[in-house]
């Protein structure tokens, strides 16, 4: 192994957070090192998670719009699905991203590596190129940044053919007459929609009582109304699984009663772990806790001061733009500004589904279990002339205000473009506004934004639109 120059930055993992650190960093003048195995930055969020699944998403959201359609007399006929094709866009879509990040890596200048590195040193790597021998190189800053991968369980090996992980299911190698999705959180959600979009029955498997465990229960709800899926075993865990020539046999295991079912395939999505491991963080005294997150402060530092680290690797929320955020933190951190620390009000969550839920800040569960004197006020969609001309009046608009103050803590939307209006209940939150600061915003009409305005209104009684009875 030959030794080359030690380098100012070296970022390892080049997904949204890696990259937005390795941008952000040489903006602010350092030389930057990014070292992914892909031959372009993106991660798993670009290749194999948000960008393809949002797609499929977003044509699942047509068909399903366009079926809606005929209720008002536009009436279209059934869409024919040509599953290369939209394989082919997906990928189209992924390789101009891509392609486009590492343009932009070259605009700046940075050094780019595609393969993998592990710690031997708290200031050397061994870097191993996917062609060419390993080598050392040695640092002066370093930012972990290796994101997570699925979770797997016990008893039921994801084979990649029978069992799938979310990765499998984003390749659409076809379309299963009957799939089973385990997992009720936002990726079995959004996977189980694309699929039933495109032609599968699907149906669900859960442990907890509900979907999406830890939400508020009325934004579940807006979801529940409008769910696409065949079949659904909450409290229910899989067993005594057998794969046959003629399909997968499987036990669905509730509180009260057993179901003996079989599917054509088995989509696997119940959560994700970090990718901690293989980086040799025992080299340099480095340890995770139970769950293989690293401990990180504000700066995002590890416990050694020139190595950081950013993202799903860090803990939770695991959310991309999240990972984006802590990696220009880091990124200033390590040129100098001062200041410069992760310290958010509000990290906005959306579920891509057909409505789509999102929230910020202190939920009402949060609220509840802490005690907090809060004051909660929801616009349901049913009073709002935008969404009852477009047929989407199932949704509901929540804020959440101290009683006091009141101060905007937390909020949430279920309904259409719901990933769109929570940045403006994010930015609320963020500098500190009042039922009086929104109420008193203009927004314009018809939109469905007027209910973030009509919440606010309905802190002090009632809502042009809307009274509480």
């Amino acid at each position: 192994m030959s030794k080359h120059d030690q380098k100012e930055l070296v970022i390892i993992g080049a997904g949204p957070g890696g990259y937005a650190a390795a941008f952000h960093a040489a903006d602010l003048g350092l030389k930057v090192t990014l070292i992914d195995p892909e031959v372009n930055p993106g991660g798993v969020c670009l290749y194999r998670g948000c960008i393809p699944s949002k797609a499929l998403l977003h044509l699942a959201k047509i068909k399903e719009e366009a079926i809606k359609a005929s209720d008002w007399g536009l009436h279209f006929e059934d869409p024919e699905i040509d599953l290369k094709k939209i394989s082919k866009w997906k990928e189209k879509s992924i390789k101009k991203l891509t392609n486009g990040l590492g343009q932009l890596s070259k605009s700046r200048n940075i050094e780019y590596i595609q393969g993998k590195a592990k710690f031997t040193t708290d200031d050397e790597l061994e870097v191993s190129p996917k062609e060419g021998d390993k080598y050392k190189l040695n640092f002066e800053n370093a930012i972990i940044a290796t994101g997570s991968s699925p979770i797997s369980l016990p008893d039921i090996e994801i084979d990649h053919k029978n069992i799938w992980d979310s990765a499998d299911a984003l390749e659409l190698k076809e379309i299963p007459e009957k799939l089973l999705v385990i997992g009720g959180g936002y990726i079995g959600l959004e996977l189980g929609s694309v699929y039933s979009a495109l032609g599968s029955k699907v149906s669900v498997a859960e442990m907890t009582p509900s979907y999406l465990p830890g939400t508020d229960r009325d934004l579940v709800e807006v979801f529940e109304k409008n769910q696409p899926f065949e079949e659904v075993y909450f409290e229910t865990k899989a067993e005594d699984i057998d794969i046959t020539e003629e399909g997968i046999n499987i036990v669905l295991k509730g509180k009260k009663e057993e179901h003996e079912m079989k599917y054509d395939r088995i989509l696997l999505a119940v959560g994700r772990r970090p990718n901690s491991e293989h980086l040799g963080l025992d080299k340099i005294g480095i340890t995770t806790n139970d769950k293989g997150f690293i401990e990180v402060d504000e700066k995002r530092r590890t416990r050694i001061d020139h190595i950081f680290a950013i993202g799903d690797i860090t803990g939770e929320p695991m959310l991309a733009h999240k990972a984006s955020h802590e990696g220009r933190v880091a990124a200033e951190v390590i040129s100098g500004k001062k200041g410069a620390g992760y310290d958010p009000k509000a990290i906005p969550a959306i579920v891509f589904t057909n409505p789509e839920l999102a929230w910020c800040g202190l939920s009402e569960e949060e609220a509840k279990e802490k005690d907090r004197d809060v004051k909660i006020v929801k616009f349901p969609w049913q009073a709002s002339g935008r969404a009852i001309a477009i047929g989407e009046d199932t949704g509901l608009t929540k804020l959440i205000f101290d009683a006091e103050s009141e101060v905007i803590l937390g909020g949430a939307v279920a309904g259409k473009n719901a990933g769109s209006l929570i940045p403006e209940i994010a930015l609320a939150i963020e500098m500190g506004s009042t039922a009086s600061d929104i109420s008193l915003t203009i927004h314009p009409h018809p939109t469905l934004s007027e209910t973030i305005m009509e919440s606010a209104e309905l802190f002090f009684g009632g809502a042009t639109h809307y009274k509480k009875s």
